[in-house]
């Protein structure tokens, strides 16, 4: 992954949200899980502190890699903003350039191809993956269906967050990486990663997940 994640240097920030959750009481939560699956977040470890691309970085697993053999697990970094619009790219994309002019960037990850993720309230939108409920994204290529949404009502240029660049493994290289203690896997509350920004969404999800993993949130990088 090293050798991929080192070509992506980017000028960015972090990132997090608040839209719904089930208890009242506890609209933010994380904690910790055994392995990675769909929609859970791989939290960076001291250990990739000094590798630019993924410290302190949330990862936003979009799929777990088990469905389709041939392909592994990907997602998109959910704390980086790249404070730039997307007409500041000068699109040549025409639902980029008209529809979706005014969104943010984020950089999403190292490797070559554009997502987005869109907060889908209460319903199901059938054009768009599931990744858990009120979130789907979706990639390109499903770019002329948001943009007829947002014109049908449906669905606001708000309601969509859009990356440059996204992260992947193989399921093997992830797997090693986890037990090598680069990443922290993690199932949290979707008002973590919907909505606004934040500086502090990395620190806040470790507090969340309590114990060792607070005191890691406190502690100064170490560079490799």
């Amino acid at each position: 992954m090293f050798s991929q994640a080192e070509k992506a240097e980017s000028d960015a920030h972090s990132q997090t949200g608040t839209p719904q959750e089930s208890k009242p009481l506890s609209l933010k939560w994380a904690h910790p899980i055994p392995v990675p699956e769909t929609g859970c977040v791989l939290v960076a470890t001291e250990k990739l502190d000094g590798v630019r691309t993924f410290e302190r970085t949330v990862v936003l697993l979009l799929r777990s890699g088990t469905r389709h053999p041939q392909e592994g697990p990907f997602g998109v970094v959910v704390n980086r903003p790249l404070n730039k619009k997307i007409r500041h790219m000068k699109p040549t994309n025409m639902e980029l350039e008209t529809t979706f002019a005014d969104c943010s960037l984020n950089f999403g990850g190292p490797l070559d191809a554009s997502m987005f993720l869109l907060k889908s309230r209460e319903k199901k939108i059938k054009e768009f993956e599931e990744v858990i409920p009120g979130l789907c994204f979706g990639a390109g290529n499903s770019l002329d269906e948001a943009g007829a949404l947002v014109r049908e009502g449906v669905l606001k240029p708000q309601d969509f967050r859009f990356f440059v660049g996204y992260a992947g493994w193989q399921l093997d290289q992830l797997r090693e990486e986890i037990e090598s203690d680069y990443w922290y896997v993690a199932a949290c509350s979707s008002n973590l990663i919907c909505g606004g920004s934040s500086e502090s969404l990395w620190e806040e999800i470790l507090q969340l997940m309590g114990g060792h993993y607070s005191e890691l949130s406190r502690k100064p990088k170490q560079d490799m």
